[in-house]
Parts: C-alpha cells; structure tokens; sequence
C-alpha cells in the first residue's frame, strides 16, 4: 500500500477525496495579488465563480510552498508509507518542482524513504483521471513498485478536449502564447483546445459553442474508436465551469454519442485553480487509457 497525494488541480469532489483516502495540497487564489486563499479551503468553489463572474476581475494563483509539501510528505514518511505525488504539468505550474525539491529536502534526513513525484502532464478533469488511475491500482493491490513502473505511460495517455467563454484569461494568465493569436485572427473565434503530453494544441475553431462542444463530443468519440482503440480499454469525464444546466445537456449528448457513460463519480467541478485561466465557461471531456491496458 501507498499514500497518494495530489495537488488542488485535480478538483476531485470532496466526497471521492474522502472515500478514498487522498490528500490534496492546495493552491492559493488572490483576487487583488495581495490576499491569497488556500483553494477549496479558505476560497470556496462557488464564492470563487460569484466573484469571477459579477465582479469581472483577473484573479491570480500561486502554486504551493516547499514548505506545504514538506507538511504533507513527512508524517507518512515517518510512518514508512511510500508516497506517490500527482501534480499539473509542468507546463502550467511549478507544483511539480516544489513537490521535488521537498523530497530533496526529506531524503536528507530520512534516505530510505521512498517518494515519487510525477507531473502528470495534465490538469484538472484528466488529472482526475490519472488521479483515479493511481487509486485503482492501489486498491488492486499493485506495490508501489509496480505503480511507480506504470505512471510514464499514463502521462502519455491522459488527454483533455476543451473550450472556453472568452480567451481573455488564458491570454492574461500566458498560458496559451501562439495560441490564441492563431485561434483569434478572425473577431469572435474560439477554439477547441486539445491537451496531451502536457501540450495545448488546436482542435479546431468556430464561433458557435453548441457546434464546437458537438465537435468536442466527435473528436473522443473518433478518438475512442479509431487507430485500433477499443472503448473498454478507456475512462473519460466531463469537466465543467459555472454552467451546470448547460453541462448536463453536454453530458447527455456526449454519452449518448459515446455509447457508453461517462465515469460520474469523477466528473469534475472546475475549481480555481484552473478557472482563474480559463475563465467561468471552460467545459469539455477529459479521456485516459485504464493503466492495465497500457
């Protein structure tokens, strides 16, 4: 058995956190760069999307200490529990980089301890995905060894299809570069962002949402059922922002159009962290390939 910790950026629902016994490192949100709240503790979902969508202000984040990492890594490393430590990629946050130098930091006083720290090469809803990936083969009994040994190709599988309400906060946050000049030469254009292997990418452009979320929904499912792909050997989500009632008619028609649900339990609820860069109205799917069929 190990302990498997993530950071906020998974926005996992507090009930599957608790029933599976994860802990969760926080981000901090500031919406005046001068009062930073620990996400989903001191800044709560809700509150943080009734700011953002009334108040019409930039929030910042800031990714967790050293020193949070250290708090969390040490009892379990006294205990002699190996810990396995999921952060956003790196291509968005420097989690990963404070999470490994902790376990520097650890290892001097305690060189036995066993700690890895992966970036995931995602965020939000596929980061769930990864998340939940590493739970299963915990709760199927995989040492930690094992586990360790399978992570690199759940990196290379986790992917996320996705747009946005406006491109105004991926463009503050510098999170989209080249991006979204290329996505934005007509006034009005969205894209379909498509991340895998901890890289965005262009999946497609439009002005109509209702016709970008529908090509969303084609994309997984060619995905799915293409290049010799079987759709068991898949799990995908929904992640969604301030929209719920328009999230649940995405929901209905990707999974009629999949064929098969969506996996509910971890359909995620986009939190701060991610919001503060994507804006209010980000929602999409997120897949994986289940680790045994890696």
């Amino acid at each position: 058995m190990f302990k498997i910790i993530s950071d906020s950026a998974c926005d996992l629902s507090e009930e599957y956190i608790s029933k599976h016994d994860i802990d969760i490192i926080p981000f901090y949100v500031s919406f005046n760069e001068k009062d930073y709240y620990k996400d989903g503790i001191e800044m709560k979902r809700d509150e943080f999307y009734d700011r953002l969508v009334h108040d019409g202000l930039f929030p910042k984040t800031s990714l967790p200490s050293v020193e949070d990492y250290i708090d969390y890594f040490t009892p379990y490393v006294k205990q002699n529990i190996p810990i396995i430590c999921i952060t956003i990629s790196t291509a968005l946050s420097g989690s990963y980089n404070s999470a490994s130098t902790a376990k520097d930091i650890i290892l001097e006083d305690y060189p036995d301890a066993k700690i890895t720290v992966v970036n995931s090469l995602a965020n939000t809803a596929s980061q769930a995905l990864f998340v939940n990936e590493v739970i299963r083969m915990n709760e199927d009994g995989l040492s930690y060894e094992t586990a360790v040994s399978k992570l690199d190709g759940l990196c290379k599988n986790a992917m996320i299809f996705f747009t946005v309400g406006s491109l105004d906060y991926l463009k503050k946050g510098g999170r989209i570069g080249k991006l979204a000049t290329m996505a934005t030469g007509k006034l009005g254009i969205k894209p379909i962002i498509i991340m895998r292997g901890g890289e965005l990418n262009i999946g497609g452009v439009g002005r109509n949402r209702n016709k970008l979320l529908k090509s969303i929904i084609s994309q997984v499912h060619n995905y799915l059922t293409t290049n010799g792909n079987s759709p068991d050997d898949f799990i995908y989500n929904m992640g969604e922002g301030y929209d719920s009632e328009e999230a649940a008619k995405f929901l209905e028609e990707a999974e009629a159009t999949i064929g098969f649900p969506s996996a509910r339990e971890l359909n995620v609820l986009i939190g701060p962290t991610s919001a503060c860069h994507t804006g209010p109205y980000a929602l999409g799917l997120a897949v994986i390939k289940k680790y045994e069929k890696l």
